[in-house]
C-alpha cells in the first residue's frame, strides 16, 4: 500500500515537472485556441461564461508559481472564487460588479504577462520555452488590455465610438489592432483614459516585438549554430 502511494505520488511529481517544463509552450496554444474559440462562442451565441472558462485556464497556466506550495494553492483557489464569483454576479444580473471582478482578471493577466517577460528577458542561452514565453506574453497583453477597454465601457457607457455594439470580443479585437499599430480606424475611444491606455498599449507592442523578440531569436540562432 505505501509502495503503491509512493508510486502514485512519484508519478505525479513527474507529470507536474513535466508540465511546468513546457508551461509557456502549452500557454502559447491555450492562449492561441481562446482566440480562435471566443469569437465561434459569440456569433452562436453561446453562453459567455464559456468564454470566462477559456480566460480562467489561460490564468492558471499563465499565473500558477512554479514552486509547489502553499503560494500554489492560494493562487489556484483565488482563480477560482474569481471566476465563480464573477459567474454568480452574470447569473444574477449585476453587470457592473461583475465588469470589476473581470478587471481583476486583467490585473492578473498582467502580471502572468510581466512574469513570462522576465523569464524570457533572464534567459542567457536561449531554448524554444522562452521564445514561447515570449510569444505568451505578447498574447496575454493583448486579450488582457482587451478585457480593460471592455471593463471601461461597462463602468462609462460610450468609452469607445463604434457603430456596432462594444462587445467583449470587439474590446480584444480593438486591443490587437492596437497592439499591431493597423489602426483600422472602425472603433476609437472617446476618452482621455481610453486614449491614454491605447497609446500605452501601442507603443508597448512596438517596443516589445522591436527589441525583445529581436533579442531573443537572435540569442535563439547563436545557440543553434554552436
Amino acid at each position: 500500500m505505501n509502495k503503491a502511494m509512493t508510486d502514485r505520488m512519484q508519478s505525479r511529481g513527474a507529470l507536474v515537472n513535466a508540465y511546468f517544463g513546457q508551461r509557456y509552450a502549452i500557454l502559447f496554444y491555450t492562449l492561441l485556441f481562446t482566440l480562435v474559440v471566443s469569437p465561434l462562442v459569440t456569433s452562436l451565441e453561446w453562453s459567455g461564461i464559456l468564454i470566462d472558462v477559456f480566460l480562467a485556464a489561460n490564468l492558471l497556466a499563465a499565473a500558477v508559481p512554479a514552486h509547489a506550495g502553499l503560494q500554489r494553492r492560494v493562487f489556484v483557489v483565488a482563480i477560482l472564487i474569481a471566476w465563480l464569483a464573477r459567474s454568480a454576479m452574470v447569473w444574477f444580473e449585476h453587470p457592473f460588479v461583475a465588469a470589476v471582478i473581470l478587471g481583476s482578471w486583467a490585473l492578473i493577466g498582467f502580471c502572468a504577462a510581466a512574469t513570462a517577460l522576465r523569464f524570457a528577458m533572464r534567459a542567457r542561452n536561449v531554448g524554444s520555452e522562452h521564445l514561447y514565453a515570449a510569444l505568451s506574453a505578447y498574447l496575454l497583453v493583448g486579450i488582457f488590455f482587451g478585457l480593460s477597454y471592455w471593463v471601461i465601457e461597462q463602468i462609462v457607457p460610450g468609452t469607445f465610438n463604434t457603430g456596432a455594439g462594444f462587445s467583449r470580443m470587439s474590446a480584444i479585437y480593438f486591443s490587437f489592432v492596437t497592439l499591431a499599430t493597423l489602426g483600422y480606424g472602425d472603433i476609437v475611444p472617446r476618452t482621455d483614459v481610453a486614449r491614454g491606455l491605447a497609446i500605452l498599449e501601442g507603443v508597448g507592442g512596438q517596443l516589445f516585438l522591436a527589441v525583445l523578440v529581436a533579442r531573443l531569436v537572435s540569442l535563439y540562432a547563436r545557440g543553434a549554430e554552436d
